[in-house]
């Protein structure tokens, strides 16, 4: 855990210049019940439109979903978000924590997370990629034969 701020790790290491983003979030079971788990983010310019999204539940799975960057960034201040991933404040007023609800065939869950250390972390991702810039590195010519070979389209 940070010096400061509980419930935020980051480690002094990591790949491409940006360590991931560990807070501790609560998700709502129902409306009596909630569980505290671990969030982990990660981001990799090499693919700058997501953000990985590990959630460690303490003796469970872990489960990893991939949500876009610009939907998670703009849900923190205002609704993201109309499918399979929805998120949006908490309380307009404080901006302090933020829902996000995750669907998945049938089934639903909800997020309480803290926006503040987000926010920031989401900033250094715009720094390594600004909004704007995240398919400048593709190689339209590769995805253009790929798909009109039926082959392979190359991720890199």
């Amino acid at each position: 855990m940070s010096g400061n701020d509980p419930g935020i790790r980051a480690p002094r290491t990591a790949a491409h210049g940006l360590p991931p983003l560990f807070l501790d979030v609560r998700r709502l079971l129902n409306v009596y019940a909630q569980q505290s788990l671990q969030a982990e983010f990660r981001f990799d310019p090499a693919h700058p439109l997501m953000v990985s999204t590990t959630f460690i539940v303490a003796g469970g799975p872990h489960v990893t979903w991939l949500l876009g960057r610009d939907l998670l960034h703009q849900g923190l201040f205002s609704l993201g978000g109309l499918g399979d991933v929805q998120v949006w404040p908490t309380h307009l007023d404080e901006r302090s924590t933020a829902w996000l609800q995750l669907s998945s065939h049938g089934m639903k869950a909800l997020f309480e997370l803290p926006v503040p250390p987000l926010a920031e972390w989401l900033e250094h991702t715009y720094r390594l990629v600004p909004a704007g810039y995240e398919l400048d590195g593709v190689d339209w010519d590769a995805v253009a034969v790929g798909l009109l070979s039926g082959g392979e389209v190359p991720s890199d």
